[in-house]
């Protein structure tokens, strides 16, 4: 049996990324280690305030020698397109999250509307990542 612990996103600028992810959405610094002897690699992961056991970690797009400079730019340029990762969030009462969120400076794609799999709502970070928040529709058992 496996769980999952940590997951990673790229994000252009750790300062600001940890800014969007504590100021704007509330989350907590797990870890922010820097190492100087790894070329001041900085490790730095955030989770929800009520979920410390997954970590995000706030990855900032390495350099020669382990990502080329061409490789580089492609990943910035699809990252701004928001197609490089997603990150899925539920709340019990999306209208409420979403309006607080919102008030914090979120940037929302639209309102919290209903689908198929419940009431969703999408944002991005300041890096172009995918976020998507919503509650939940109860799944008839055995589907």
């Amino acid at each position: 049996m496996y769980s999952i612990a940590t997951t990673q996103v790229w994000v252009n600028d750790q300062d600001e990324a940890l800014e969007f992810y504590t100021e704007k959405l509330g989350m907590r610094v797990r870890a922010d280690i820097t190492l100087p002897e790894l070329g001041d690699f900085r490790w730095l992961t955030v989770s929800p305030a009520g979920q410390p056991e997954v970590t995000i970690v706030l990855m900032a797009i390495p350099g020669e020698p382990v990502i080329d400079d061409e490789a580089g730019k492609q990943l910035r340029a699809l990252m701004a397109k928001g197609v490089v990762s997603a990150i899925f969030l539920t709340a019990t009462d999306v209208h409420a999250t979403y309006e607080d969120l919102k008030s914090r400076g979120v940037p929302f794609d639209a309102p919290p509307t209903e689908q198929p799999w419940g009431i969703d709502c999408a944002f991005r970070d300041p890096s172009g990542n995918n976020f998507r928040l919503a509650q939940l529709a109860e799944v008839p058992a055995g589907v």
